[in-house]
């Protein structure tokens, strides 16, 4: 039974992966078509040649950067804070964020935004998109942190302050320590998260803000592009590597 369950599990995951093999053979292609012409890198080559796709890297680059340091940081601090306080409530309430559908909440996002552009007099634009990836990495920030502060023996902080240690002090040098394999985790996911967004970025981006997953969707729609095979393989190959490398530091032991 189990033999038959593990070879299962390892035909349906290899199943899931045949379109990302599929993509990264064609990205090597030489023809525009999904027929073989022989190998190139000319694809490769385009990418790094096109103006717009280099804009909208960066600005995915950018606002990643940004949202999941701002993320970490907060989140690192409310998985802190609920591990201190302890309520179950407040708690289960981080996951109501990841079973919302995107689609809510970046009508929620929007909304949210043009009622205090009434007072702000801004306008959407690469900080609205930053603060909306910030509200939704949050939560997995904290989620990942918080299963970590599970495994930490909270006697630890208070024999330190028994030796003569602050709480400042207790923290930063012995529950920091134990949890910067997970705040590294989760910072990894959330850029991952942060970076491969469309829905909620599509909805909060002003006009000078266009990502790389809107970018990809905006010339996909325009007709076939094999330059969408290269750049797409180039990302599952770095975030894929990134997912494993945060797997890795989230599961070692403390």
């Amino acid at each position: 039974m189990k033999r038959a369950l593990g070879l299962y599990a390892a035909g349906l995951y290899a199943f899931l992966h045949v379109p990302l093999v599929i993509l990264a053979v064609f990205s090597f292609n030489a023809s525009k078509f999904t027929v073989w012409e022989g190998f190139s890198l000319h694809w490769y080559a385009a990418v790094f040649q096109d103006p717009e796709l280099a804009e909208a890297a960066l600005n995915s680059i950018e606002i990643a950067i940004v949202s999941t340091i701002i993320s970490t940081i907060v989140g690192s601090a409310c998985a802190y804070g609920f591990w201190k306080r302890r309520d179950r409530v407040l708690s289960g309430s981080l996951y109501l964020s990841l079973v919302t559908p995107e689609i809510v909440m970046g009508v929620s996002l929007l909304a949210f935004f043009q009622w205090s552009f009434r007072f702000l007099h801004w306008r959407l634009g690469l900080y609205t998109v930053i603060l909306s990836h910030v509200a939704f990495s949050i939560a997995y920030v904290v989620i990942v942190v918080a299963a970590r502060l599970r495994t930490v023996d909270a006697s630890l902080e208070e024999a330190a302050m028994d030796l003569g240690a602050n709480e400042w002090q207790a923290f930063r040098l012995v529950t920091l320590p134990a949890l910067a394999p997970a705040i590294v985790a989760a910072a990894m996911l959330a850029l991952t998260v942060s970076f491969d967004d469309y829905v909620i970025t599509s909805m909060v981006a002003g006009v000078d803000s266009e990502t790389l997953p809107m970018w990809i969707y905006a010339v996909a729609r325009r007709g076939a592009n094999p330059a969408i095979n290269a750049i797409s393989a180039l990302i599952v190959v770095f975030f894929g590597g990134l997912v494993l490398v945060s797997e890795r530091l989230r599961s070692r032991e403390p």
